[in-house]
């Protein structure tokens, strides 16, 4: 991120951040408040009811989002970038006396990761859809056409991200701007209508909403949760705008405009408690519903883009930390590295998204598959954030354990009401994060064992090395690459070519290249070159996980022996093909096996991950039973 310490310059990140950032969470008060009043919770739509959820949803966005992620967890950042993937890796810098504590933490961030997926496909149906039902009330003839609607923005949408959202996400800001002025502008009527609806900021209406509900109270927090989703956007995208600019915005627009409306909703409510239907649009007045529905549309659109470029950024991380098998990922912007496509799962979260409208058919139905894959990511976050705090940055443990406790009580609280949606839809994020986990765990352990199994039948370069000197054999001219796992050992393309060929490429490289637990690794510090025999060089080449590879640019202009420059376009870079076999050796089940090998096939060729020119390339394939 360019380094800008002026006030106008924040500003500007701080105006976008409020399109890519809060988009999810503005856009919470369509059926946030209307859920809490669900029927199937029976809280009658009465002054303590409305007094006691408005004083949970503003402490709730006080403690979990003001404090929590904007006090002390953007303060986790991995080299500038957030996320509970980014701090999954900053684990790995800690010193812990259990192993198997590490593993365990590890394993928990990469669920909190696999449950993502979940929520970027639940955010763009249940807002998209929410914004849409406005018809209802500006045009009822047009109920039966809000599903098919819904349906084709949604096909919209992900059909443009292919193009890139370089253009579009230069409006987001003023839009989203737009429209969290439209939030504090229908608050405000109706708050000026009943001023006494602020007295809910006293946490007292809280506890007696509790005293008097008890059971049902606890249920209504399965709801109220749902205007925090989206806190863990601002944690997730903080490499994008830093925390200055996520700050400000937050502080100066969001919050108030949040406060404002919600109370606002609540101040309607209680002149006229029919209005739980939709309280959101029926603040406004009736001339206003079609454009209000319009910038509702359209700022949740902009919600739901900022989730899929999210997913699609956790995507590439996933893939340079060896979680999930490479995949196609395009560049969209020659400007901007964040802007990037993955086509896979772009279609993915399309059929996944229509697919959860058709089968939910209104955002209230689709809110009781919401909550629980964000709060557990949350609890997630919290846990991981306390071992980083006492081992990495040498907290006193007792203090931590306090501040960490305290946030649990609140998450593990939502958590919990949330847990009671499961059977109502609840399972699908649930179900979706549970493949996703298993997917990652297994091409991690996959490649793991896979890697041993090669160590088994390699030898060291040395040995290669001392063949080469002690046996000269032919060289013919050009310069071969040979793609290596295994830095200090020979590369079995290597061993075979020279095998069966009875001779080498005049220069040799062994190219290894290193995925760091850091976002971006400097130009400077990408390639290192060392010569190791006669003509034979072996590079090291070192990449974040959110950099994305490309082997002919960053060898570009090396220094060989005798004053040659390497050309990737005048050179031969051999590759192996592992055709895996499952076996019943120890490693993994045989079930994970055959899921491993199936992902192997399937996964995009290190030719093009790498961007090596296809017509310089030579495969060589082996056999390897897992």
């Amino acid at each position: 991120m360019k380094e800008n310490n002026s006030a106008k310059y924040k500003g500007l990140l701080a105006l976008s951040a409020l399109g890519v950032v809060y988009g999810d969470i503005g856009t919470s008060p369509l059926y946030a408040l209307k859920e809490s009043f669900h029927h199937a919770h029976n809280i009658a739509v009465a002054p303590e009811n409305i007094f006691g959820i408005l004083s949970l949803i503003f402490w709730s966005l006080i403690i979990v989002v003001s404090v929590k992620y904007l006090v002390f967890i953007v303060r986790a950042d991995n080299q500038g970038e957030g996320g509970v993937l980014a701090l999954t890796a900053l684990l790995g810098t800690i010193s812990l006396k259990s192993p198997r504590t590490l593993r365990i933490l590890t394993l928990l961030g990469i669920f909190g990761t696999a449950l993502l997926y979940g929520d970027g496909i639940i955010t763009p149906a249940i807002s998209v859809l929410s914004a849409v039902e406005g018809l209802e009330f500006a045009a009822p003839k047009l109920h039966d056409f809000i599903i098919p609607i819904t349906v084709a923005i949604l096909i919209g949408l992900f059909s443009i991200q292919k193009h890139g959202t370089t253009k579009v996400g230069k409006v987001f800001g003023p839009i989203t701007l737009l429209w969290f002025f439209i939030l504090i502008i229908l608050g405000l009527s109706k708050i000026i209508e009943r001023p006494d609806i602020l007295m809910a900021v006293n946490p007292y209406y809280a506890v007696k909403f509790f005293m008097i509900n008890q059971w049902k109270g606890f249920v209504v927090l399965g709801s109220v949760f749902l205007v925090v989703t989206g806190g863990e956007a601002l944690y997730s995208d903080l490499g994008h705008f830093g925390k200055s600019p996520i700050r400000i915005a937050w502080f100066v627009v969001v919050l108030p405009a949040l406060i404002i409306n919600y109370f606002g909703q609540g101040a309607l409510l209680l002149q006229n408690p029919s209005a739980i239907e939709s309280p959101f649009f029926l603040m406004a007045p009736s001339w206003a519903l079609i454009p209000l529905v319009i910038i509702a549309t359209l700022s949740t659109c902009i919600a739901s883009q900022a989730l899929i470029t999210g997913v699609f950024s956790l995507t590439m991380q996933a893939v340079q930390l060896q979680y999930i098998p490479r995949l196609t990922i395009d560049h969209t912007s020659s400007e901007e590295f964040g802007q990037i496509y993955v086509k896979t799962v772009n279609t993915f979260l399309m059929v996944s998204c229509i697919a959860l409208v058709l089968a939910f058919k209104s955002s209230s139905n689709l809110a009781a598959a919401y909550g629980i894959a964000v709060t557990t990511t949350m609890v997630i976050t919290t846990i991981l954030f306390y071992f980083v705090a006492v081992y990495s940055w040498n907290w006193y443990k007792v203090p931590a354990f306090l501040l960490c406790g305290f946030f649990l009580v609140i998450e593990g609280s939502f958590w919990g009401a949330n847990l009671l949606k499961v059977i109502h839809g609840g399972w699908f994020p649930l179900v979706v994060g549970a493949i996703i986990f298993t997917i990652m765990t297994t091409w991690y352990k996959g490649r793991q064992i896979l890697s041993s199994r090669m160590l088994e039948i390699i030898t060291p370069i040395s040995d290669f090395l001392h063949n080469i000197r002690t046996n000269p054999s032919h060289r013919v001219p050009g310069v071969s690459v040979y793609m290596s796992g295994h830095p200090q050992y020979t590369p079995p393309t290597l061993a075979q070519s020279f095998k069966h060929f009875k001779c080498i490429h005049e220069h040799v490289i062994i190219l290894f290249i290193q995925t760091v637990d850091i976002p971006h690794v400097p130009e400077s510090n990408r390639v290192r070159l060392q010569n190791i025999g006669p003509h034979i060089y072996k590079v090291v080449i070192q990449y974040g996980f959110m950099d994305l590879p490309n082997v002919p640019l960053a060898m570009k202009g090396l220094q060989l022996d005798g004053g040659l420059l390497f050309d990737a376009d005048h050179s031969t870079f051999f590759l192996g093909r592992e055709h895996i076999i499952a076996t019943k050796r120890k490693g993994m089940a045989l079930w994970r096996e055959k899921l491993f090998a199936m992902m192997s096939r399937n996964a995009q060729p290190a030719t093009h991950f790498f961007q090596i020119p296809r017509n310089r390339v030579f495969e060589i394939g082996s056999m390897i039973e897992l």
